[in-house]
């Protein structure tokens, strides 16, 4: 698809208010050709959403033939609608839309479809009608959240524990985006089959203060707190400070009086090293590396090529714990990677 804009011949020349002739140059053949890319991204809340974006902004370079239009949403879904309409004034040839939370979308969305520009979704979905983005991208986010329960569960019965045993404090991610929501319901689903106990759950938005706020809070709260499920790493090391912070200690000898903390994304080197420390007992990897695979669907819809609606990228489980080498969910068997 290519991008239409105005040419002029070297010899064809306006003139200003002075008088001066002003010459327009030809577009460059690698212009003509080149795809424009309107990206929004929600925001900056994580080392998981920087590493996305880098992953991004890598992928769509003059490099592979594209000129890519970013914008950072700052969290607010009002910015990320915004920048999408300015996206269509712009007649970009796709957008690329990372959104803040699911709902609320459909009018934006249509405005697209009116401009015949398709929309791809990255990392999270959206509730609006199917028809009005092309194709989605990102992270079976409850697959994750079952892989990750499954190992909390054959950790801890291998310790001689039983599951009424847990007491859980739950730090969820943003409310209403796809990752708090599918990663909620793996948890609240496995405690409802497993029994285990939840004793409270509060949003912590994704970050490491909040994160931190919250188990602050729970810590005054209540004694017997044994696990802390955190949506993401970020929440995780808020919790960890937290703990520490309360004479606490954040390990894996859960069955002698740690509290075992558990996570997901594992994307940068200092958070595994962590969790080769055994604060973190276990992380449910998101893989933040979209930014080939948006490509690949991009070029496939260039060569007229169908794609399937929802793609799916491939991620692990990562402990340093020798407990529990793997985890089956649905008859599929998950090895863990073991961190040293």
């Amino acid at each position: 698809m290519i991008l239409s804009l105005p040419v002029f011949s070297g010899g064809c020349a306006d003139r200003t208010d002075s008088g001066t002739p002003v010459v327009f140059e030809e577009e460059t053949e690698s212009e003509k050709e080149q795809i424009t890319i309107g990206f929004s991204q929600l925001g900056a809340e994580s080392d998981w959403r920087s590493a996305n974006t880098d992953s991004m902004l890598s992928s769509f370079t003059d490099e592979y033939g594209y000129s890519l239009i970013y914008e950072n949403g700052q969290q607010k879904q009002s910015y990320q609608i915004t920048e999408l309409r300015s996206f269509i004034q712009q007649e970009v040839d796709y957008i690329l839309l990372a959104p803040v939370t699911e709902s609320g979308w459909d009018g934006v969305l249509e405005e697209a479809a009116e401009a015949e520009i398709p929309v791809i979704l990255v990392d999270r979905r959206v509730d609006a009608d199917k028809s009005l983005y092309s194709c989605w991208l990102g992270s079976d986010f409850e697959l994750e959240s079952r892989k990750l329960c499954e190992w909390v569960d054959a950790y801890t019965r291998a310790r001689g524990m039983e599951p009424s045993d847990l007491n859980i404090i739950h730090i969820q991610g943003t409310m209403g985006s796809t990752a708090q929501m599918g990663r909620s319901r793996g948890l609240a689903n496995a405690v409802r089959e497993k029994g285990w106990n939840i004793l409270g759950q509060m949003s912590g938005d994704f970050t490491e203060t909040k994160g931190r706020e919250v188990m602050t809070a729970y810590l005054k709260r209540f004694d017997n707190i044994n696990v802390v499920y955190c949506e993401n790493d970020n929440e995780a090391i808020g919790a960890i400070q937290a703990i520490e912070s309360a004479g606490r200690t954040a390990g894996p000898d859960i069955d002698k009086g740690d509290i075992l903390v558990v996570s997901f994304d594992g994307v940068t080197e200092d958070i595994l090293s962590v969790a080769a420390s055994g604060k973190i007992a276990a992380i449910a990897e998101c893989n933040p590396q979209h930014g080939p695979k948006v490509r690949a669907l991009i070029e496939a819809l260039e060569a007229g090529e169908s794609v399937e609606k929802f793609n799916y990228v491939d991620e692990r489980i990562f402990s340093a714990l020798p407990e529990v080498t793997e985890v089956t969910v649905d008859g599929v068997v998950y090895p863990i990677e073991r961190i040293e």
